[in-house]
């Protein structure tokens, strides 16, 4: 065995046994589904179930309006990443692309976004959201109703954009070439025209990172859609695994089994643009 051969088998290892530590949660959630209660809660560890109950997903999908939860998971996803990801790529296209007054400066302002926590920002938003004026029976000047609680909009609005997003946007359309922009001039292009015809065929790979990023951060939010909803019918996914506590305790065959429903969406939308997150990753990132 040469030492090149056994280099490549160490590095393999390596990457074989992390992989699997990171896949133990995901393993533990899908046997555990399948565990009957007497069996989780037994004292004597095992990992395989003694018998595959399939039956606990459809016991857990029977409880609950569970068409409604995705349904409004998969509306307030679509359209906040839809439109999230244009006021991003357009943001991230000016700050890297157009000369103008107080373009560094505004940059730095945007980046501040990042290191406020979305904690301390909740109040203030949901302050904002309920004082919508002509919304949810309230005046003009935003008093008498409830403004955008419990509604799509107050579930889309707030995350819109996100300046993450817009940063990842700006440093992969730095890396164009300035010629690009001055063969567009020549050939009359306008600035708008050049964005849409020119630089977004050759940003699918960034397009495909802040889009797959952008949708699991929308569809694992939990503290937000429990904020301001108040009614079953507006319930997301994410909400709706509550309905499995009771005085007796956590149903967890049955919080595994739709946490396990819940997680295909986003593991199928991952594999389908791995190719493109990476790709979109090693050029957006490394460069100043």
């Amino acid at each position: 065995m040469t030492q090149t051969t056994a280099k490549r088998w160490i590095v393999q290892g390596l990457v074989i046994a992390f992989a699997c530590i990171f896949m133990l949660p995901f393993i533990i959630m899908l046997v555990t589904s399948l565990k009957s209660m007497a069996e989780i809660q037994s004292p004597a560890f095992q990992l395989l179930p003694r018998s595959f109950l399939f039956s606990n997903y459809a016991e857990a999908m029977s409880q609950g309006n569970w068409p409604r939860y995705f349904l409004n998971s998969v509306t307030v996803t679509t359209i906040t990443v839809g439109i999230g990801i244009i006021i991003m790529s357009v943001a991230g296209f000016a700050f890297a692309r157009l000369n103008f007054a107080g373009r560094d400066l505004l940059f730095l302002l945007s980046l501040v976004g990042l290191m406020i926590p979305e904690q301390v920002i909740m109040i203030p938003v949901f302050m904002k959201i309920k004082g919508i004026p002509f919304a949810g029976g309230n005046d003009v000047w935003g008093d008498g109703g409830t403004g955008w609680l419990n509604t799509y909009w107050g579930l889309i609005v707030p995350h819109l954009a996100h300046p993450f997003g817009m940063f990842l946007f700006r440093q992969f359309f730095l890396g164009f070439p300035k010629e690009l922009d001055e063969a567009a001039k020549v050939d009359g292009c306008s600035r708008l025209r050049s964005f849409f015809s020119m630089y977004i065929p050759l940003s699918l790979p960034i397009f495909a990172t802040v889009a797959l990023l952008k949708t699991i951060n929308n569809w694992n939010q939990y503290t937000w859609p429990l904020i301001i909803t108040n009614s079953d019918e507006m319930k997301t996914v994410q909400l709706a695994l509550s309905m499995f506590k009771s005085e007796a305790g956590l149903q967890w065959n049955y919080i595994m089994a739709s946490t396990t429903l819940i997680a295909l969406p986003m593991l199928l939308l991952f594999i389908f643009l791995q190719k493109y997150y990476v790709q979109g990753i090693v050029t957006s990132g490394v460069k100043g």
